[in-house]
């Protein structure tokens, strides 16, 4: 159905042994939209990117993403998701070159893939050189490049632009902006900067919702007040 939407979760959650990381999460996210994600440190953002992943499975209620069910269909989601996460899910001893060729093999695509991103994100110069041996901002791009590579309709984003000085943030926004068209949700602990592109902000606290509405109806108090 053309207006499904991208993401639907009702009531869920996910515990950690006794602990619960998150607790009844439940937000709609029309297809092509931007939901932005708010919290402090351990309140649960990077649990519920990993949820939508896959990577995780939810303990309590009901999630489905990109018209499939999850757990059940969760096979039918991976090939269309792209994650960036903090860890930059690459080969450590493997070039930028080499690791994004792998993943176009696995996703059955050409190597060309690899090389138009590689170009279009200035790392041609250093692309033959291990990904240990780059920076932290170097390294972001190559991440980047991994998670957009199958150009998938659904990008899940732990703070994006992390590590990155302007110039490089400018490069990979085509990639991951609003301007891919893609369904996003964005992990940010940036009020001004995350409601200004998003259209749906999520706040969490201690695992639980505490915050959710359009961007166009939350001011930054509200975010800040998620830290307090």
């Amino acid at each position: 159905m053309a207006d499904a939407p991208a993401i639907e979760l009702t009531g869920v959650g996910r515990r950690y042994g006794e602990r619960w990381a998150l607790r009844d999460a439940t937000v709609t996210v029309p297809a092509g939209a931007t939901l932005v994600i708010f919290g402090p440190n351990g309140a649960g953002k990077s649990t519920l990117l990993r949820v939508l992943a896959t990577l995780l499975r939810p303990h309590t209620g009901t999630a489905s993403v990109l018209g499939e069910e999850l757990p059940r269909r969760e096979w039918a989601v991976r090939g269309k998701v792209g994650l960036l996460a903090h860890d930059a899910l690459l080969y450590r001893d493997l070039s930028a070159r080499e690791n994004l060729r792998f993943h176009a093999r696995l996703h059955k695509l050409g190597e060309e893939r690899a090389e138009q991103l590689l170009e279009a994100t200035r790392l041609l110069p250093r692309a033959d050189d291990p990904v240990r041996t780059l920076s932290r901002g170097l390294l972001q791009r190559v991440a980047v490049c991994r998670a957009v590579l199958h150009d998938p309709p659904l990008l899940l984003l732990d703070e994006p632009r992390a590590n990155l000085d302007p110039a490089a943030a400018e490069l990979i926004e085509p990639l991951i902006g609003r301007e891919s068209g893609r369904t996003r949700v964005i992990t940010s602990h940036d009020p001004v900067g995350g409601l200004a592109e998003a259209d749906l902000a999520l706040g969490l606290r201690n695992g639980s919702q505490a915050l959710l509405g359009p961007t166009s109806e939350i001011d930054t108090a509200a975010v800040e007040a998620l830290y307090r």
